[in-house]
């Protein structure tokens, strides 16, 4: 198999199979993931001033998992006036106090009139509490009464300059049941922010409780950071699409998973393309690409029908990692690519399922969070200990299937590189240290980038190790 000289290579009329012969210089799985965390740095360093990487103004509704482009600064005061922090009484300076009977002050009205000392009002959770308020009592703490005694100065004749007199007045009045401080439970202007204080630093990822402090504080919509651009190249002749297997065909696993997983961590698929094995098509596609970062599928290894080294070599590729020190999916590959105005990657998986979530979780993931810019914050649980010993490579780190039991983590059976029984029940991947671990042993666990549910078994028999 030969493949046709391009143009940006040196005069040499047939690109040979020399390179997919030699041996993997593989790298250690921490240095892979950081070389990849790197790349992608310097790829977004390299996007800067490039109109396809300035910010964009998306609507709440459609900003959650982006990334904020710049610091989210409060527009307003929040609160942005003095409001009862319960359901009560609004209540102005000592009691017991005359109670207003005009009606509650309820919340998105207008408060009543300015409270004279000495009276209450009813007021609702959230209401803007009326001019004069000195504190509001719970309903649970207070009581009302038709009559009350109310001690006054009084003036006049000798006796009452020397005394006070007690005079009984109609109702109804509030007594409180508890010790009234002056301003409980009101949450006072500016108590959360000023308008034009920092509420979250650019690079934030917007998470539902970013966007409901973003509608808090005025937003209808965030400036973020552009997705990266992902396009997915599938390899292989033996792969359908629909139907059972059947005389040596194999269905494509990788294809309906690798889309959605990687817009699970923030990237713009913009298409999955099936290529087979054929290297003219594949130098195409991978030189024609205008994405950010190009996935591959298999071809990574030595075979005879493995041309993406090849490929590489031809396009002008940069090999910046080839091959991890990690089971499975020692083949990986991470290459920066030539040419284009705008820097761009190619990660190669496995062809194996279980070894391509190998690279994704390797390579893909810290890739993809430096260039969007997010903090480089690793989706995972250091020291979990694991319930069961867990069998490892003499050399290499192995990525194990785990489900978090209480604070346990299980491995799952069905670790296989062309399994994926146990990773579609796992919440993580264990990180296990050549020479595998010893129950008990605490281990970095590998998150998903989907919720799990925790505590419960997974239902797929009898799959623990």
């Amino acid at each position: 198999m030969t493949l046709k000289q391009p143009a940006l290579v040196a005069p040499d009329p047939v690109i040979r199979p020399q390179a997919a012969e030699q041996p993997h210089r593989a790298t250690a799985w921490p240095a892979a993931r950081t070389a990849a965390a790197e790349a992608g740095a310097a790829a977004r360093a390299g996007h800067a001033g490039q109109a396809a990487r300035e910010p964009l103004a998306v609507p709440l509704g459609a900003a959650l998992g982006r990334v904020l482009a710049g610091p989210l600064l409060a527009l307003t005061d929040l609160p942005s006036f003095d409001t009862s922090a319960m359901d009560g009484w609004a209540v102005a300076g000592a009691g017991p106090w005359t109670v207003r009977e005009e009606g509650a002050v309820l919340a998105g009205h207008a408060p009543a009139a300015v409270l004279a000392d000495g009276e209450a009002v009813r007021i609702a959770t959230g209401a803007r509490v009326p001019t004069g308020t000195t504190a509001v009592i719970r309903s649970e703490h207070s009581e009302q009464s038709e009559q009350s005694e109310r001690s006054e100065g009084s003036e006049g004749s000798e006796r009452s300059q020397r005394s006070e007199r007690t005079t009984a007045a109609a109702g109804p009045f509030l007594h409180a049941l508890r010790e009234v401080r002056p301003g409980q439970d009101i949450r006072p202007r500016g108590q959360e922010c000023r308008s034009g204080d920092q509420l979250l630093p650019a690079g934030s990822v917007v998470t539902p409780a970013v966007l409901g402090l973003a509608a808090a504080a005025g937003y209808d919509a965030l400036p973020v950071l552009p997705r990266p651009r992902v396009e997915i190249l599938v390899l292989g002749d033996e792969l359908l699409t629909t139907g059972l297997p059947h005389e040596g065909l194999i269905r494509d696993a990788l294809g309906p998973m690798l889309g959605p997983w990687l817009e699970a961590l923030g990237a713009e698929v913009l298409a999955t393309r099936r290529i087979g094995d054929d290297a003219e098509e594949l130098y195409e596609a991978v030189t024609g690409s205008t994405a950010d970062l190009l996935i591959t599928t298999g071809g990574t290894a030595a075979g005879p029908v493995d041309h993406l080294h090849r490929v590489l070599d031809a396009a002008g590729a940069t090999l910046l990692v080839d091959g991890v020190k990690v089971r499975p999916g020692h083949p990986m590959l991470l290459a920066r690519l030539a040419g284009g105005a705008e820097p761009r990657h190619l990660v190669g998986l496995p062809g194996n399922p279980l070894a391509a979530v190998s690279g994704l979780l390797t390579l893909a993931e810290p890739l993809l969070a430096a260039l969007a810019g997010a903090p480089r914050e690793p989706r995972h649980a250091p020291g979990v200990p694991v319930q069961d010993e867990i069998q490892g490579h003499p050399h290499d780190t192995r990525l194990v299937p785990v489900f978090r039991r209480a604070d346990r983590a299980v491995p799952l059976h069905y670790n296989g590189p062309a399994m994926l029984r146990g990773i579609a029940a796992a919440d993580g991947l264990a990180v296990v240290p050549p020479g595998g671990a010893r129950p008990g042993q605490a281990l970095e666990i590998l998150g998903l980038p989907w919720p799990t549910a925790a505590g419960d078994a997974p239902a797929q028999g009898a799959c623990f190790t």
